[in-house]
């Protein structure tokens, strides 16, 4: 078994596992090592050749791999190391088990670990549409990789199931690239994604958005040939009587993103049943000390500087931790008020110096709401919103000093 040791691992090298180890590094842990499964830094923004990224954390507009082209650049330059093509098999008390394509089976024993894997997608046989199983059907995410790494054209004709940020933007990509998409099929009856994704990348392309709509069939034997389409009811039930075929030679889903987590429910660390990804502090740090978390695994972000955000502070936090910087305490649990999903992270420290942001998706769309943080009856945080949607993360900032307790919650105005 080969050996490596360092202050700071960060599993996973995207966008997260970028800023995380930036973080680290800057921090003041001496030997930062992100373990990355392909053979490139950058995860999923490799093929976002889109622009859109940066806006709020570099205040332009950046693709994908201008966005994390920098954060690749400020890592080597200030001495984090990496070990590609590198598969994590497991963690344990302050060890990371790995399969590295030149050192066969590795230990990577580092004083914190950053936990930064992202997500992947819901496939069909999550969602469990019925008909043939023929050849043009493909997640968001893969069609992406196969147009923008591989040049590689993925069909002509193309509905879209899933009002998702990767889903619009294919509609989009496709478009541009001389495809002609049918629809895009919603099953809720509001956006998935981002409004500014539904303006830029349907209405300014003419693509029709059908909420409350799904697909129930998948026509076709060797290649797709069409989809039925049926009008759901308030249960989310297909209405018998209004189906429609649409002819078409691909479908793309983009039905949601399900948080990378088997190696951390292996290790034991306490999932939200809400995220699907590790419960965190204020510190990003799990319910194993040694353990921190960010980005996607933690929780589904809607935009890249957020998980940057995020992740720097698990970076930093990581980084004291190892140094023995980091002190422990009492905690509270963050609880969810009116109309709030949920809130991460969940739980924060009273006795904290520092103002926290706690980022939170809604229930159900709102318009003319009021967003308020508050302990007991003290109101830390309140502004109001023109309106709030569950595609788009909100965000509260509140001073967590001497706290006993912690609701956000989303009230209509009067």
């Amino acid at each position: 078994m080969y050996d490596i040791k360092c202050d700071v691992a960060v599993i996973g090298g995207g966008p997260a596992g970028l800023a995380a180890a930036v973080a680290a590094k800057k921090e003041g842990a001496e030997k930062v090592l992100i373990i990355e499964r392909d053979e490139k830094l950058g995860g999923i923004l490799q093929q976002c050749i889109h622009p859109g990224f940066g806006l709020k954390l570099f205040k332009e507009e950046l693709t994908g791999p201008e966005y994390f082209g920098r954060f690749v650049k400020e890592a080597k330059e200030i001495g984090v190391e990496a070990l590609l093509n590198s598969m994590v098999l497991e963690i344990g008390d302050k060890e990371v088990f790995c399969i590295n394509s030149k050192y066969g089976v590795t230990r990577i024993t580092a004083g914190a670990i950053v936990l930064a894997m992202g997500c992947r997608e819901r496939t069909r046989a999550n969602i469990q549409i019925p008909g043939t199983r023929p050849a043009g059907v493909y997640t968001a995410g893969a069609a992406q990789r196969l147009m923008n790494r591989q040049n590689e054209m993925v069909g002509k004709k193309v509905v879209i199931l899933g009002s998702g940020d990767i889903g619009m933007i294919m509609a989009r990509r496709m478009t541009l690239e001389g495809a002609k998409v049918v629809a895009v099929i919603e099953l809720m009856d509001f956006l998935a994604g981002l409004t500014r994704n539904r303006v830029q990348c349907l209405d300014d392309f003419g693509i029709p958005l059908m909420l409350s709509h799904t697909i129930v069939d998948i026509k076709g034997n060797d290649r797709v040939e069409g989809v039925v389409v049926a009008e759901v009811d308030a249960n989310k039930r297909p209405v018998a009587g209004t189906e429609q075929l649409f002819e078409c030679d691909t479908l793309l889903l983009s039905v949601g993103l399900i948080p990378e987590n088997e190696i951390t429910r292996k290790a034991n660390i306490k999932i939200n049943p809400i995220t699907n990804g590790p419960e965190v502090n204020n510190f990003m740090q799990t319910s194993t000390p040694s353990v921190f978390a960010s980005g996607n695994v933690v929780h589904v972000n809607d935009l890249v500087d957020n998980v940057s955000t995020e992740s720097a502070i698990a970076g930093a936090s990581a980084a004291k931790f190892a140094m023995g910087k980091l002190g422990g305490g009492d905690e509270i649990t963050v609880t969810t008020g009116n109309n709030v999903r949920y809130v991460c992270p969940q739980k924060v420290s009273p006795n904290s110096d520092e103002k926290v942001s706690f980022y939170f998706r809604v229930l159900a769309p709102k318009k003319g709401v009021r967003i308020t943080a508050k302990d007991g009856d003290n109101v830390l945080y309140t502004r109001k919103a023109i309106k709030v949607n569950p595609g788009e993360i909100e965000k509260v900032t509140v001073d967590p000093k001497g706290i006993k307790s912690l609701t956000v919650e989303v009230t209509e105005e009067a």
